[in-house]
């Protein structure tokens, strides 16, 4: 009798945080809608005036290991590992700040960085996204992976993993540390000069919103 009851508690648990799941993805869709909404008004008012819409201040990185460990300084290495850019063509979210941006001016010529887009970010965690729980790497295949670890701070679906990620919200922390580094393939086309800045025809360093066009080849 008690093993029925608690098969049905979860039961109902489970339809509980299936509903809030449904709940919260169409909350995002319509926060991301808007925003897109907006963007698009403020570039054609931009326009208008005979200007630029210049982006905010961008809160998120995404950078990606584009060199091996040919005549690497061992401080450069150290740096990588702190990143946790161990192998070519990982990559990693970051926070943008001053000792990030630091970090990757040393490292500059071994990786690639930029700011994702939704797109990005979305096809990211559900294509080559893996969650460390118990120190193993897991494939996101189930919500409850992810509620498991990530729970204690409302993240309960790949949806608010995403959204929490893209926000930079209050717990991005815990959740880029919870997703394992991603693999991506090489690029579809090659790489350029990998030494040089991308900004000379290279393809190390800034790329800023052309990020999005390098993680489509390599995801």
């Amino acid at each position: 009798m008690a093993e029925a009851k608690e098969v049905e508690e979860a039961k109902t648990k489970k339809a509980e945080t299936r509903k809030l799941i449904c709940k919260k993805a169409r909350e995002y869709a319509k926060e991301y809608e808007q925003q897109e909404k907006e963007l698009i008004q403020l570039k054609r008012e931009a326009r208008l005036k005979g200007g630029f819409y210049v982006n905010p201040e961008a809160k998120l990185l995404f950078i990606i290991r584009i060199r091996g460990i040919n005549a690497m300084h061992p401080r450069t290495k150290k740096i990588l590992q702190l990143l946790r850019l161990r192998q070519i063509f990982n990559g990693v979210f970051l926070k943008v700040n001053k000792a990030t941006m630091n970090m990757l001016h040393r490292v500059e010529p071994y990786v690639t960085y930029g700011y994702p887009n939704l797109k990005s970010v979305r096809e990211l965690i559900y294509k080559r996204g893996y969650g460390k729980v118990n120190k193993q790497r897991i494939a996101l295949t189930d919500n409850s992976i992810i509620e498991q670890v990530l729970g204690k701070y409302g993240i309960i679906s790949v949806e608010d993993l995403i959204h929490e990620v893209l926000t930079v919200g209050p717990h991005f922390k815990e959740a880029n540390n919870f997703l394992w580094p991603f693999q991506l393939k090489a690029p579809l086309g090659g790489l350029k000069k990998k030494r040089n800045h991308y900004v000379e025809g290279g393809d190390a360093g800034n790329r800023e919103d052309y990020i999005n066009e390098l993680i489509r080849r390599m995801n």
